[in-house]
C-alpha cells in the first residue's frame, strides 16, 4: 500500500510538474504574442503618418498592392511667404520648432475638415480632399480648413510674438479637379500620393496670393461648389506659368459656418 501511494504521489507531482511548465510556456506564448501585437500597432501607427489608414489596410490585405485610379479631389496647397528670407535671419535650432509648431497647428485644422496631408516639402504643405473615399462636401471642407488654418495661424502667431519671435505669413491656393491616386514608388521607397494638373494649378494658385497681396485665393471650380455663406471677392485674372488662358481666383474672406464653428 504504501509502495502504491508513493507511486501515485510521484506521478501527481510529474503531472503537476508539466502543468506547471505548460502553464509557464502559455505565459510566455501569451507575453510574446501581447509584444507581437503591440509591435503592430506602433508600426501601422507609424506607416499611417505617410500612408491613409485605409490604404494601409489595402496593403495588409492585398499582398502590397494598391489599385490606382482617377477620382475628383479638391487640393490645397499652403506655403509660407518670404520663409527663405526668415531662415537667413533665425538660427537653425530656432528656425526648426518654429516651422514644426506650424505644421502641426496647420495639419490640425486641415485634418479637422476631413483632409489628409500628403507632402511637407521644405515649408510647403499639400493636402487632399475627397482623396480616399466619396466626398460630396469636399471643396466646402477644403475652404473651411483654410479658414480655420488662417485662425490657428493668428493664434500660433501670438505664441511667436509672446517669445519676441517672427510671425510667419502664409499663402493657401485651392483648386478641384481629376487626379492619379496610387501608392508610387518602388521596392525601397514608396508613398500613397497623386499626381496630375489639379496639383500644378492649386501651387500657381497659392503663388497669385503674392501678386495678389492676400492669404486664400480658390479657383472657378472650387467657388462653383461653394453655397452663399461663404464671402467671397473677385479678383483680377492672372496668367500662371502652363496655362494658355489667365485663372480667374476669388480671395476667401470667410464663412457663416467658420464663424458659427468658432
Amino acid at each position: 500500500m504504501t509502495v502504491y501511494w508513493l507511486l501515485a504521489l510521484a506521478a501527481l507531482l510529474g503531472l503537476l510538474v508539466v502543468a506547471t511548465k505548460q502553464r509557464s510556456q502559455i505565459r510566455q506564448i501569451e507575453r510574446l504574442l501581447d509584444d507581437t501585437y503591440g509591435k503592430l500597432e506602433r508600426l501601422q501607427l507609424h506607416f499611417a503618418r505617410f500612408a491613409p489608414d485605409s490604404v494601409v489596410e489595402q496593403l495588409t490585405e492585398r499582398s502590397g498592392q494598391v489599385a490606382a485610379s482617377r477620382r475628383t479631389v479638391t487640393v490645397l496647397f499652403a506655403d509660407l511667404k518670404g520663409f527663405t528670407a526668415l531662415c537667413d535671419r533665425i538660427d537653425p535650432e530656432h528656425m526648426l520648432p518654429i516651422l514644426n509648431g506650424y505644421f502641426r497647428a496647420m495639419s490640425e485644422a486641415i485634418i479637422a475638415h476631413h483632409g489628409r496631408v500628403t507632402e511637407l516639402t521644405g515649408d510647403g504643405i499639400l493636402a487632399l480632399f475627397g482623396a480616399l473615399e466619396p466626398n460630396p462636401w469636399q471643396a466646402q471642407d477644403a475652404v473651411l480648413g483654410a479658414l480655420d488654418m488662417r485662425e490657428a495661424l493668428a493664434l500660433y502667431n501670438g505664441t511667436l510674438r509672446a517669445r519676441s519671435l517672427p510671425e510667419l505669413q502664409v499663402g493657401i491656393g485651392i483648386h478641384r479637379g481629376e487626379v492619379l491616386a496610387g501608392v508610387m514608388g518602388n521596392e525601397d521607397l514608396s508613398k500613397f500620393g497623386v499626381v496630375g494638373d489639379t496639383i500644378n494649378v492649386a501651387a500657381r494658385v497659392e503663388r497669385l496670393t503674392r501678386e495678389l497681396s492676400v492669404d486664400l485665393l480658390i479657383t472657378e471650380e472650387v467657388r462653383h461648389e461653394l453655397d452663399d455663406r461663404f464671402r467671397l471677392r473677385a479678383m483680377p485674372a492672372l496668367a500662371v506659368k502652363g496655362k494658355p488662358e489667365p485663372i480667374v481666383t476669388y480671395f476667401v474672406e470667410g464663412s457663416a459656418m467658420a464663424e458659427q464653428h468658432a
